[in-house]
């Protein structure tokens, strides 16, 4: 079970992953030992998944993002097309979805060329990949990497630590 603690120990470590556990404690009113206690606690418990590095795409370049939907041949959960998909260089995620497409796929590479044969010689090379519809993205309006945890009492999540 997670608690109001752990709430607000997730809610500080997703804003800033490396905050010091001195300051992790110091802002939650707790000893260093215990704070240590609850984070490895829920490392264990996989709630945390991970620490990660944000790294502006542009410096990397990695500018270009677009959705790109996949129709398959498979039938529903029989198949390995998301994992194959799933590795390739440049996808970022892998949704199944429901409607006329079976996988939403979010890519980022460096432009329409590189986007052309990630489409082209990766995801099409597929075995059970019918076809593609891609989308690209002209301007990021937002894009949020922290969850709206939950607030003890309040029911629904809203967003914590809003920026």
């Amino acid at each position: 079970m997670i608690d109001s603690t752990d709430l607000e120990l997730l809610d500080r470590l997703q804003t800033d992953a490396r905050v010091s556990n001195a300051e992790l404690a110091r802002s939650l009113g707790m000893a260093p030992s215990a704070v240590l206690q609850r984070v490895r606690r829920l490392e264990e418990r996989g709630v945390i998944q991970g620490y990660l590095a944000r790294i502006d795409p542009g410096a990397v370049d990695r500018a270009l993002v677009a959705f790109i939907h996949l129709r398959t041949e498979e039938a529903l959960h029989e198949t390995d097309i998301p994992v194959a998909v799933a590795r390739l260089p440049g996808v970022l995620e892998v949704h199944d979805v429901a409607g006329e497409d079976c996988y939403l796929v979010k890519v980022r590479v460096a432009d329409t060329d590189a986007l052309h044969r990630l489409i082209r010689e990766g995801i099409g090379a597929v075995p059970g990949v019918l076809s593609t519809r891609t989308t690209i993205v002209l301007k990021t309006f937002a894009e949020r990497f922290d969850l709206a945890l939950p607030d003890p009492g309040d029911g629904p999540a809203r967003r914590r630590n809003a920026r």
